[in-house]
């Protein structure tokens, strides 16, 4: 008779489950090298890992003893994750760590956004869209970001005895900024939105990749000299959903 064939668990499923009261989806990945169940819970929601060959029950049980601490930790991540700013007449819009209040302005005459006072006014024509709307608002972002984000650049290199690099503003969806292998740098446009404290921790950061390209102890104490207490603005950095 020939052999049956092994099967081989995929390498992750996703599952549902009824946790303190809610029906949770979680991600299942099972491992050889495991020998206990973990869980891990980020901005892609919960992660179980398990043993390739533990049984259900034991996972089952797992889960129901830390069912409230998944709970209160998904919340968490939910609360901190942005939500889409729709445009509009009174919108609040984000701006260095405050609020300014959208005001728009339908006529003949057209002009760039401006800001005035804890207002942002938007110029648009008689027949003005929603498309040309969001278009001058993410300029206006771009704007103050470039012009905003070059002066602390200098500033740092300054102090840190650096020439100051290239600037280029990034759109990336997991990166506050980075440094390229050719010493340019960018930052995220959604920096701007942020106080200007976390904005100089990110430049810090990216200019001390000129010294050391590495996250190494020589890296963090080139960021220490440049900004002492990075060490809290890091951690409040981490709890801004990107």
């Amino acid at each position: 008779m020939p052999k049956a064939l092994r099967t081989t668990p995929p390498a992750a499923e996703q599952r549902d489950t009824d946790l303190a009261g809610q029906r949770i989806t979680y991600t299942l990945k099972r491992s050889s090298k495991r020998r206990s169940i973990g869980l891990r819970i980020d901005d892609k929601g919960l992660t179980v890992s398990m043993p390739l060959r533990a049984s259900e029950q034991w996972l089952d049980k797992v889960l129901q003893d830390k069912a409230a601490w998944v709970v209160n930790k998904l919340q968490g991540w939910e609360d901190r994750r942005p939500q889409p700013v729709l445009l509009h007449e009174g919108a609040q819009l984000d701006y260095l760590g405050e609020l300014l209040t959208l005001r728009i302005t339908y006529g003949r005459f057209v002009a760039p956004a401006q800001r005035r006072g804890n207002e942002l006014c938007v110029f648009l024509p008689l027949i003005g869209t929603d498309k040309q709307l969001e278009r001058d608002v993410t300029q206006w972002y771009k704007d103050q970001a470039l012009r905003l984000f070059k002066q602390r650049v200098s500033h740092y290199a300054v102090v840190m005895n650096l020439l100051p690099p290239e600037i280029r503003l990034s759109t990336a969806k997991t990166q506050w900024g980075c440094c390229t292998a050719r010493g340019s740098i960018r930052l995220n446009l959604q920096l701007i939105k942020l106080p200007t404290r976390l904005i100089d921790y990110v430049v810090v950061h990216e200019l001390a990749h000129l010294q050391e390209m590495n996250h190494s102890s020589r890296f963090w104490a080139v960021v220490h000299a440049a900004c002492p207490d990075y060490l809290q603005l890091r951690a409040e950095l981490k709890s801004v959903a990107l």
